[in-house]
């Protein structure tokens, strides 16, 4: 992390990603107190943030057990002393080298993932060449149709004993994600999903332990879910991720209030175009993605909603209407004359905007770094490095980030400790 005299926006080369750390750490709070009321260990899933300085907000108070998607957040939190990390994703044999490389130089304990025989069969093979040894989670599909076996299904137990037969692999348990609930409209229909979610998780667990096996974790995690569920009983953790950053994907659907979105972009405006109605900033597709998950709930959303540069609360009527590769469109409602006219005079050439995304995850994805603001305050105070990319680094990479680099594309001292 470094730590800044604040910096001005103004000052910042654009387009750059601010975070608000009074509604990160909000946010945060709320969800340990939630994990707390239902008796669940918090094992927060950081493929979000990819961010160190997050991650310490997010387990606060907490065991320090995180959830990652790519090896490099496992080699990238490992290195900031995230030791207890399970990578969520179905495992590839491939992957095993670097996860032992991980574990080995950093003392971590890495937990895999699979739902398919031949999947263990082949990481444990080759974790066995190695002298490696990882637990591993029966991935359980409670509706998500993505992956898992089903709790009913005979594979559950066909994939426990192929563990059990292994020396280099132990059964840790249970791990399901109610990704569906992404697309369930109204609060009481994901409360519908989270008592499937965790039922089935439940449920795959007890037939595990009729068989003889020991399961030791039932880990259950979306953040619909997590906000909504009403009962968690025997689950061990849930591992929820946005909700750190918050989007209008959750906020379209109830999950969250505008105010407690933490991720927005800072762009400036590069272009009034008066034929096609249309004011020009510098954030595109790259810089802002081109989900638009939240229009599934919510109409006017555009690819993202445009707010003042000290703020965000989100202008009225304006949106980011179109995106080309580092170009975005906006465009006010209703199209009228006196109403573009309006748009550009409120957001004149050289000004800032930001704009609050519809996927914190894949919005934050491209950038090295975090922009640390407080609220409606005067400027960035800080600077928090993040994980990219999806492979470790070399412990070459290590001593070559300890060096701070210069210019905006390049690490900062944050970005290179991180």
């Amino acid at each position: 992390m470094t730590q800044l005299s604040r910096t001005a926006l103004g000052e910042l080369t654009t387009p750059a990603l601010l975070l608000d750390a009074t509604v990160l750490e909000r946010n945060c709070e709320a969800m340990a107190q939630r994990a707390a009321r239902h008796g669940v260990a918090l094992r927060p899933h950081l493929k979000t943030s990819k961010s160190a300085e997050v991650a310490r907000l997010a387990t606060r108070g907490h065991s320090g057990a995180i959830t990652v998607s790519t090896v490099a957040e496992a080699d990238y939190f490992a290195r900031h002393g995230f030791l207890d990390i399970t990578y969520a994703v179905g495992i590839a044999a491939g992957k095993i080298d670097a996860l032992h490389l991980v574990q080995r130089t950093h003392g971590a304990r890495i937990t895999l993932l699979a739902d398919r025989v031949e999947a263990v069969r082949a990481a444990a093979a080759r974790a066995r060449t190695l002298g490696a040894r990882f637990g591993l989670l029966v991935e359980i599909d409670t509706g998500g149709g993505r992956g898992g076996v089903a709790p009913d299904d005979e594979a559950l137990l066909a994939v426990a004993r192929e563990v059990q037969a292994s020396e280099s692999l132990w059964l840790a348990g249970v791990l399901t994600h109610a990704g569906h609930s992404y697309h369930a409209a109204g609060l009481a229909a994901i409360r519908g999903i989270a008592e499937a979610e965790r039922a089935g998780a439940v449920h795959a667990a007890a037939r595990l332990r009729a068989a003889g096996f020991e399961v030791g974790t039932v880990s259950v995690g979306a953040t619909p879910t997590a906000v909504c569920a009403d009962r968690l009983d025997g689950v061990t953790e849930m591992r929820p991720g946005v909700y750190t950053f918050f989007d209008l994907d959750q906020a379209a659907r109830g999950i969250c209030r505008i105010e407690d979105i933490a991720l927005s972009v800072l762009a400036t405006v590069i272009g009034h175009n008066p034929r096609s109605r249309r004011v020009l900033i510098d954030a595109g597709a790259l810089a802002l993605s081109k989900d638009e998950s939240g229009a599934e709930f919510r109409d006017g959303l555009g690819f993202g909603l445009v707010c003042a540069a000290q703020g965000t609360t989100p202008l009225g009527g304006l949106r980011v209407a179109e995106l080309h590769q580092e170009h975005g469109l906006v465009a006010c409602e209703g199209d009228g004359k006196a109403g573009v006219q309006a748009m550009f005079d409120a957001l004149p050439l050289g000004s800032r905007v930001r704009i609050l995304p519809h996927h914190a995850c894949m919005t934050a994805a491209p950038y090295d770094r975090y922009h640390v603001v407080r609220g409606n305050g005067a400027g960035v105070h800080a600077v928090w490095g993040k994980a990219q990319g999806w492979h470790a680094a070399t412990p070459a990479a290590w001593h070559d980030a300890a060096t701070p680099a210069t210019g905006h594309g390049a690490a900062t001292a944050a970005a290179a400790a991180a």
